[in-house]
């Protein structure tokens, strides 16, 4: 058995319902291989809802939803966050499943109680200044790293691209001519993605991203490493995918983060990401069109830019209408 620290009485326990409890762990541990982080997070979990269910005058075989939903109160009151809650209630459930399935209960008292609502979180972004000092100092820089550097943060922020899919960039996704001894000629407008579950898309370039892809174009040979399957890639490595990974992409911006004097623990790649989509909503683009851009499969990903939209059409309320600011007198 998988003991209970401070419960060494077998009444009390048989009381508290806490045997119930040490089986649920032993089927957790032997049929289901849970590890031992996870045991000992079930068991405080499970302790403070027997507790409280113990100040009720009831134990875990008679509990009822009036109680877990009093109980998950008692942790928003506690001012734990909804995803702990929800956290603690998926735990409920499966103890009480357990027991029902053992015949220690006739009933699931878990089943009527809904989840706590998860608020969605803001992505982080950057500001758009923040987003030009970044863009200023990879430029600053010198030499054949500076200049792929400077290629793949005016691509990130462009394009709206994931780390996954601009490390995964074939070099013809952006030339419109042939490679040849690792020099590539021509150029093309629109990048061609492929994103989750293999699905294409078309982003166009802008100006700027184009021109740091057409310098890096001539220094794009020094980086590679004579293995065939590099050759493909817009930015050969030698690891073994034959690209760089997405891991050293996030140290690269991280360094870049602060020579920029932005927040590197803020700072990532897909943070570009998120910035990408909320400067465009700011200036005034739909969120279809930015849902295309981004290759999200449902608007409802996308609305979590809006945020952005609200806060612009709050400002301007507050600035611009005759009501927003009482007239001195």
């Amino acid at each position: 058995m998988i003991p209970f620290s401070g419960v060494a009485d077998m009444t009390a326990r048989s009381e508290l319902g806490l045997h119930h409890l040490e089986a649920f762990l032993e089927m957790m541990s032997a049929e289901r291989g849970a590890a031992v982080h996870t045991l000992d997070a079930y068991r405080r979990d499970l302790l403070d809802y027997s507790g409280h269910v113990r100040s009720a005058g009831r134990n875990l075989s008679n509990a009822t939803a009036g109680d877990i939903r009093s109980y998950l109160a008692s942790l928003s009151q506690a001012g734990l966050m909804a995803s702990t809650q929800a956290r603690r209630l998926s735990a409920l459930r499966q103890l009480h499943r357990f027991l029902l399935d053992e015949d220690i209960r006739s009933d699931d008292p878990t089943s009527a109680v809904e989840a706590p609502k998860r608020g969605r979180p803001l992505p982080k972004i950057v500001t758009e200044a923040q987003t030009q000092a970044l863009i200023d100092a990879a430029a600053a820089m010198e030499g054949p790293e500076a200049v792929r550097l400077l290629c793949i943060i005016e691509l990130l922020y462009a394009s709206g691209l994931r780390v996954s899919e601009l490390v995964a960039l074939p070099v013809n996704a952006v030339t419109g001519g042939a490679v040849t001894g690792g020099v590539v000629t021509g150029e093309r407008k629109m990048l061609l993605v492929k994103g989750k579950g293999g699905k294409e898309r078309l982003v166009p370039l802008g100006a700027p991203a184009r021109e740091a892809i057409n310098t890096y174009l001539k220094v794009r040979a020094g980086f590679l490493p004579g293995l065939e399957k590099a050759q493909k890639f817009l930015f050969p490595s030698r690891g073994i995918e034959g690209h760089l990974t997405r891991r050293r992409v996030a140290q690269l911006m991280k360094d870049l983060a602060v020579k920029a004097n932005v927040d590197p623990q803020t700072f990532s790649p897909h943070v570009l990401r998120h910035a990408f989509a909320s400067h465009l909503v700011a200036h005034g683009a739909d969120l279809r069109s930015v849902q295309q851009l981004l290759g999200h499969a449902d608007i409802a990903t996308t609305q979590i830019y809006t945020h952005v939209q609200d806060e612009r059409l709050r400002r301007l309320v507050a600035e611009k209408h005759p009501l927003a600011v009482r007239r001195k007198r």
